[in-house]
């Protein structure tokens, strides 16, 4: 007889590059992509129609995780259907990117110079150096310490480029040609 072979599909994690039978598909700093087990934890699990009528992976591995929180882990399942999931960079605010010339004006204005600067945040003056050059940005705890010493905001506030802009169509919709500006 005849042996039968069953031909397994193997496809890359669109991550890591690995093998995988079965990826997951995971939203990664608003893109999807289609993952393998161990870089399914760097976003958000996102369900297709196909997965969840088809394989009962999902619904298990949902249904063993959510065992333990009770009545709770329902819940929040019913919830998170009724609304979009978020990855963790839809919260973060963007740091404006002129914020090196910011910290450097509100220093000078104050009549600083960086080691005083340095000296009143708690920080060394060669991370001030850095932060005025441009050559590295600031974490949140120094962002905020910069924020209160100077009284001035680092975040991209988005409104200046919003006003700027005077295209797309009177329904909010944008198209490619909107946007892209031609060389001719």
């Amino acid at each position: 007889m005849p042996r039968r072979v069953e031909s397994v599909c193997m496809v890359q994690c669109e991550m890591c590059g690995k093998d995988v039978a079965s990826p997951n598909r995971v939203k990664i700093e608003g893109a999807e992509l289609d993952v393998c087990d161990e870089c399914t934890d760097f976003g958000t699990e996102v369900k297709t129609q196909e997965s969840s009528s088809t394989s009962t992976k999902y619904s298990t591995s949902s249904s063993s995780s959510s065992g333990s929180s009770g009545s709770s882990g329902s819940s929040g399942s019913s919830s998170s259907s009724s609304r979009p999931r978020h990855d963790m960079f839809d919260e973060m605010d963007e740091l404006a990117q002129d914020y090196d010339e910011l910290i450097r004006d509100a220093r000078e204005s104050r009549g600083l110079s960086q080691e005083d600067l340095a000296r009143e945040l708690n920080l060394k003056a060669s991370l001030i150096r850095k932060l005025e050059r441009g050559d590295t940005l600031p974490t949140d705890d120094v962002q905020t310490k910069l924020e209160r010493e100077l009284d001035i905001s680092l975040d991209a506030g988005g409104t200046d480029a919003d006003e700027e802009w005077s295209g797309g169509s009177s329904s909010g919709e944008y198209t490619l040609g909107d946007v892209v500006k031609r060389k001719d």
